[in-house]
């Protein structure tokens, strides 16, 4: 299959309303979450005496509950509207984030950031389909917008992490609580609520029948076992690198915006060229081999590979979703909540694990090599599937009613 046309990002900016910006910035906020606590890492295990296997489940209940609530926040947002969903999400990012700047136990931190978990889960589930309903000049801008804002909030998480970190471990999510209230109030004025006509009918347990789908199943696995390895990178390079908050910070702040880069520039040229499914196998054995070069023991190396791999990463997150909305008949809202819930499920399982692999195979490089097993199953999975037909269905304004991105 032969990716559709994509706009530019310049001309994709151009003319957008107020409500589009309000919702992209909120989501750069929302995103920033996901790499807010990597440079604080080694602080808070210090600041609470926490081992890095407890601190890690600051990455897995996160993921842990978004995984589920995966699955839930297509029917609530079906059955309460956009605005509603997006209002609820926001405000328990708004209480968790401020809840864990006081909070005194890994254990209490861990349970904060599952309610964090749970309120991305329900602003991410509708942000893309507020900017598509509202925006100009059609989805494929609007969806370039919200890659964008993916990006950014990747690169820019870290590095506020590491700033407002060498000060306090507390200060990020202080920080967080401060940045989210604002959005908040922003969403609450100017946000426009849908009609109850416009919303489309998701029933609880569809998601999960659209997986009987074999090229779904096949693509929605192959993204679990890329998410892993991602998380991998994301969660342990600071327990390897064992460097400063703002210099954990700063290598992750490049790595973000080459996955702001590659996203929105790079991935839909390869997929034009190859395909996307041909694209994401490609892609996905690139990051197999860097995760192997991850496992040599050499620091700098290391740098330039985590940095090197947000380019790798910025495609996958645009091709694996692109070939999930393609390969199966089911409606996209259906099948993107039964692919992100897979997709989740490999980031949550990978953040608890990842401390345990280290220690049973005695060594810190370890769970690179596990990762990079985890890439070359996803690519065989996708290299034995057929080509999904050309996807002719009419986009609404709901097309996707789960986060299509990290």
């Amino acid at each position: 299959m032969r990716s559709h046309d994509h706009p530019s990002l310049m001309g994709a900016v151009k003319g957008q309303p107020g409500q589009v910006w309000i919702t992209a910035f909120a989501a750069v906020i929302a995103f920033m979450g996901i790499g807010l606590v990597d440079p604080i890492l080694l602080s808070i295990a210090e600041g609470l005496h926490a081992t890095p296997s407890q601190v890690t489940l600051l990455f897995s209940s996160y993921l842990g509950v978004q995984v589920v609530a995966m699955l839930l926040t297509g029917a609530c947002t079906a059955r309460f509207g956009a605005k509603r969903t997006v209002i609820t999400g926001l405000t328990l990012i708004v209480l968790a984030t401020a809840a864990c700047a006081m909070a005194n136990s890994i254990g209490v931190l861990i349970g904060l950031r599952g309610v964090w978990g749970l309120g991305n889960a329900l602003f991410i589930a509708t942000a893309l389909s507020v900017i598509v309903g509202a925006a100009a000049g059609g989805q494929q801008g609007a969806i370039l917008l919200y890659e964008a804002a993916l990006g950014l909030g990747l690169s820019v998480g870290p590095l506020l992490g590491a700033l407002l970190g060498s000060f306090s471990w507390r200060g990020p999510f202080a920080g967080t609580a401060v940045l989210m209230g604002a959005a908040l109030v922003l969403c609450g004025f100017f946000l426009t609520p849908d009609s109850p006509a416009d919303r489309p009918r998701i029933r609880l347990l569809d998601p999960l029948r659209a997986l009987r789908h074999g090229g779904l199943l096949r693509t929605s696995i192959g993204s679990a076992l890329y998410t892993a390895a991602f998380f991998v990178v994301l969660a342990w390079t600071p327990f390897v690198l064992q460097f400063s908050a703002v210099q954990v910070g700063l290598i992750f702040f490049g790595w973000g915006l080459c996955v702001a880069v590659a996203g929105v520039a790079l991935a839909p040229r390869l997929a034009a060229s190859v395909g996307e499914v041909h694209a994401t196998v490609l892609a996905v054995a690139g990051y197999a081999l860097l995760m192997l070069l991850l496992a040599v023991p050499s620091k700098p190396l290391v740098v330039a590979v985590v940095i090197v791999s947000g380019l790798v990463s910025g495609m996958l997150n645009t091709l694996f979703t692109g070939t999930a909305m393609s390969v199966s008949p089911a409606p996209r809202p259906v099948a993107s909540a039964g692919y992100n819930f897979c997709r989740w499920f490999g980031g949550a399982v990978a953040a608890t694990l990842v401390g345990h692999v280290a220690e049973w195979l005695g060594s810190a490089h370890a769970p690179f090599l596990v990762a990079a097993v985890c890439c070359l199953v996803a690519a065989v999975l996708l290299a034995t599937q057929r080509a999904p037909r050309p996807d002719v269905r009419e986009v609404p304004a709901e097309a996707v009613l789960v986060g299509e991105e990290f």
